[in-house]
């Protein structure tokens, strides 16, 4: 092969490497980011829910940040340059070939985060849910002790398990067995959530206790339901109603609790370190109940050693907090008040300012 036989033949190669890099690279990360970001974010999510639980115990303020937006860019740059120099047969230096390449990998996504804060993100926080927010997820399928034990104060006045400033009054009797009839009752299909559409008075939530097809012992555990809650016994059909007291005739009276009632109730079965109660910087740990409480032992564990294999854990006043991930009762919770708070409207101004933060 001659000298000008070989440097094309280079010259060949080095541009057939240059073009490969033309190749776009776009597709080959929406699989990897897409998956990697909702990941993250949602351990985030699990991780500052938590922390502001523990906050809650503490009586410390709960902050919460949202993700807005994530934008990743990408670039990728390649080039190559070619030189040489072909001598005579007699000439002293001889042939010479040089090559170059270079190219640049750029990898910057912007992440813009959003502070809740405001009053619509106070009042947010501290409305009652909408009981038929509530009765909507136990027709989707959510067991009705565990959702009415979480979001519920009392039903038609009987009362839920309460904590409050270090205070704990635990759940009537008549409440905890309403709910267990109640989950009976919802695993036969034999009971159903209706919302009516009224012009005049607005959307009205009806809860129905169905007795067609029933099995008779299903039909004696709403009969027991109605008793408990002070229900008629010959209706099938009660309006969903938002009061602290006893409904009037008709009526299923939800004193449904707030996103900071649910946080604060839930922060009540942390296992506080012994040193924090001595010295008085969290509220006191109280006995959680009973085992016919749906809720009832250490939901959050405390530490000074991060844990292996947490389904979530943070760091606060120098000590782990975290849930196991052996604890689906946990779990379950701590993915419902998540929930809860999505739809309720704890999300704060949108119009506030942005934090935009470049990823180097």
């Amino acid at each position: 092969m001659t000298p000008n036989e070989t440097i094309l033949l280079i010259a060949a190669v080095l541009a057939s490497l240059v073009l490969s890099g033309c190749a776009s690279i776009g597709p080959g990360t929406v699989t990897v980011d897409r998956f990697d970001y909702s990941s993250a974010i949602a351990d985030s999510w699990k991780q500052q829910t938590l922390l502001n639980i523990v906050k809650l115990r503490y009586m410390d303020m709960p902050v919460f940040v949202d993700v807005a937006s994530i934008v990743a860019g990408y670039s990728l740059e390649t080039g190559g340059n070619i030189g040489g120099q072909i001598s005579s047969a007699d000439a002293v230096q001889g042939n010479s070939v040089v090559l170059g390449a270079n190219g640049k990998y750029t990898d910057r996504p912007t992440i813009t985060y959003v502070p809740m804060t405001g009053e619509k993100f106070l009042i947010g926080l501290l409305t009652p849910i909408d009981p038929k927010n509530i009765f909507s997820l136990l027709q989707s399928g959510y067991a009705a002790d565990f959702i009415l034990g979480l979001t519920v104060e009392s039903l038609n006045g009987v009362r839920n398990r309460t904590a409050l400033a270090g205070a704990v009054r635990e759940a009537e009797p008549d409440f905890l067995r309403a709910l267990a009839l109640l989950r009976e009752i919802q695993a036969a299909g034999a009971v159903g959530l209706r919302v009516d559409e009224n012009k005049a008075t607005g959307t009205t939530a009806l809860l129905i206790m169905r007795r067609d097809d029933v099995e008779p012992d299903i039909l004696e555990k709403q009969n027991q339901l109605r008793r408990l809650l002070h229900l008629p016994e010959d209706s099938q059909r009660f309006v969903l109603k938002y009061s602290p007291s006893r409904g009037e005739e008709g009526e299923l009276s939800v004193n449904s609790r707030s996103m900071l009632q649910i946080m604060t109730a839930f922060s009540s079965y942390i296992d506080v370190p012994e040193a924090h109660i001595q010295d008085r910087s969290a509220v006191p740990t109280v006995d959680t109940g009973s085992a016919d409480n749906p809720a009832s032992g250490t939901l959050v564990h405390s530490g000074k050693e991060k844990p292996e294999h947490a389904y979530t854990a943070v760091r606060y006043r120098d000590y782990w907090f975290w849930i196991d991930h052996s604890n689906w009762q946990a779990k379950r919770a701590l993915a419902a008040i998540m929930f809860f708070f999505t739809l309720s409207e704890a999300k704060g101004n949108n119009s506030l300012p942005l934090i935009t933060i470049p990823a180097q």
